[in-house]
C-alpha cells in the first residue's frame, strides 16, 4: 500500500452511510446531555457558573446552555457542522480554561486538571476534524 490507503474492509466501513452522522452525534452528545441537564436545573447551572467566578451567573448560564444546544444541533448537519463546531469549540476552550487550569493546582489534583484539561483539547480537535469532514464532498460510488 504504497498510497497508504485504508485496508478494503476499513474503507468500506468508513464509507458507511451514515456513519459520519453517528460520529458527530457522539461528539455532540456530551454537549447535548450537558445542555438539556443545565436547562432542566437553571438553578444548578447558575450555581456553576458562578462557582467558576463568572458573573453574571444567570445570563452566563443561558448564554452556555444556547451554545451547547445550538451548536449540538448545528453540528449534526451537514451544511452547519462548521458553525456548530466552532461554537462548540469555542465554548470549550473557555470552559477549560477557566475550569481546569491545571497549572493552578497541586498535588495529585494538578494531575487530574491536568489530564482532564488535554482531553479537552482533543475534544477540540475532534470538533475540528468533524468540521473538515462534514465540508468535503461527499463521495460518489
Amino acid at each position: 500500500m504504497s498510497d497508504m490507503a485504508a485496508p478494503a474492509p476499513l474503507a468500506r466501513l468508513l464509507d458507511t452511510p451514515g456513519l459520519d452522522y453517528l460520529a458527530r452525534l457522539a461528539l455532540a452528545a456530551p454537549f447535548l446531555i450537558s445542555g438539556i441537564v443545565k436547562l432542566v436545573d437553571f438553578g444548578g447551572a447558575t450555581v456553576e457558573v458562578a462557582g467558576l467566578g463568572v458573573q453574571p451567573a444567570g445570563p452566563i448560564a443561558g448564554v452556555v446552555i444556547a451554545t451547547q444546544l445550538v451548536g449540538s444541533a448545528l453540528l449534526l448537519t451537514r451544511r452547519w457542522c462548521w458553525i456548530g463546531a466552532g461554537l462548540l469549540a469555542g465554548f470549550t476552550v473557555a470552559a477549560t480554561l477557566l475550569a481546569h487550569s491545571f497549572w493552578a493546582f497541586g498535588g495529585p489534583e494538578r494531575g487530574y486538571q491536568a489530564a482532564t484539561f488535554f482531553e479537552h483539547v482533543a475534544i477540540v480537535g475532534g470538533l475540528l476534524m468533524a468540521a473538515l469532514h462534514a465540508n468535503r464532498p461527499m463521495a460518489r460510488s
